[in-house]
């Protein structure tokens, strides 16, 4: 279920009150769609108001992420296996392979936009989740509910379109500006391009346009060891994990 659907229907009593006063509620269980056998749950809280975007970049540094107009983090007994991650952009230097990557799409050309659907996007991301994710939660999805997930936001959101040499889209990006840098929403491009190596090459751009701006992290979301569709993320070094003791380095697996 949708997080916004899953928070209309299941309407959960506040938990408490963070700093702001603004209250925060935790969603019941569900069955977690990264580790087999396990349930996850949410801690939640709305972005609402003419400062949403200040408030966010502060939850983003406390691991929090954004679905629509609302800000979440995992708040699931006995497991904290979910951990927040973040490029550290100063620091960045390409691995070979992710040269690579960098000089085999040197030929796109990158639009960052408003956050605006399109049924062009619409199309790209449909062929994308048939062919990544057919058994997921977003399969289904119809035009009205990708505008929603692609405008429903009081932040600073962007869209990247990233076009061929024939003007052909061939890959999205949907990200929030934050006051220390980018957080990469949702990305989708097309399946038939594998070489090109397309989602490995839009966290580049964004950690080259972070750079750009002189701001300092790129949030790519979660990371889990145990699950090999998040392995990408932790190529992307120095990268910091929000673990008890704040941000730390976390090291690359040689074997990822």
């Amino acid at each position: 279920m949708l997080l916004h659907e899953q928070k209309r229907s299941l309407s959960p009593k506040p938990l408490a009150h963070i700093g702001d006063l603004r209250p925060y509620y935790v969603l019941r269980e569900c069955p977690c769609p990264y580790l087999p056998d396990q349930l996850e749950r949410k801690l939640l809280t709305e972005l609402t108001g003419p400062d949403a975007a200040t408030r966010y970049s502060l939850l983003s540094r406390a691991g929090f992420r954004r679905s629509h107009h609302y800000a979440y983090r995992p708040a699931c007994e006995g497991c904290m296996a979910c951990v927040p991650v973040r490029v550290v952009v100063s620091g960045f230097m390409p691995g070979k392979s992710l040269k690579r990557i960098w000089r085999r799409n040197s030929d796109l050309e990158v639009v960052e936009m408003p956050g605006r659907a399109t049924k062009e996007q619409f199309e790209l991301f449909d062929l994308y989740l048939q062919s990544r994710h057919g058994d997921g939660e977003m399969v289904g999805m119809t035009f009205a509910d990708y505008r929603t997930m692609v405008e429903e936001s009081h932040l600073q959101t962007r869209l990247a379109e990233f076009r061929d040499q024939a003007g052909d889209l061939v890959a999205v990006c949907l990200l929030d500006w934050l006051q220390d840098g980018a957080s990469a929403v949702y990305s989708f491009f097309r399946p038939d391009l594998g070489p090109r190596s397309l989602g490995n090459h839009m966290v580049l751009w964004l950690i080259e346009e972070t750079r750009r701006r002189g701001q300092q992290h790129v949030y790519l979301g979660y990371w889990i060891a145990e699950s090999r569709k998040m392995a990408y993320k932790i190529r992307f070094q120095p990268m910091q994990g929000l673990g008890p003791n704040g941000w730390e380095l976390l090291r690359q697996n040689p074997s990822a």
